[in-house]
């Protein structure tokens, strides 16, 4: 979570909200809303599976782990 109660005497509030953060790993706002609307598109998706898994075990055994892997793996090579 980001601290803005020490905000850059010489930025605005909405670029502080809208830009600052995804300025920092390289992408426009838009760049950055689009991965992020992805990413949490497949953390749904593997709540599901997870969740159907808890009810049934047999059912989607390794789908969440599988997508939480290519996930990280993801993350990791935009650093």
């Amino acid at each position: 979570m980001s601290d803005l109660s020490h905000p850059p005497a010489n930025s605005s509030l909405a670029a502080r909200l809208f830009t600052q953060h995804p300025a920092t790993v390289g992408e426009s706002y838009w760049g950055h809303m689009r991965f992020a609307l992805g990413f949490a598109f497949w953390l749904f998706v593997a709540a599901g599976a997870a969740l159907l898994h808890a009810i049934v075990p047999a059912v989607c055994e390794t789908t969440a782990s599988r997508i939480l892997k290519r996930l990280h793996a993801k993350i990791e090579s935009r650093h």
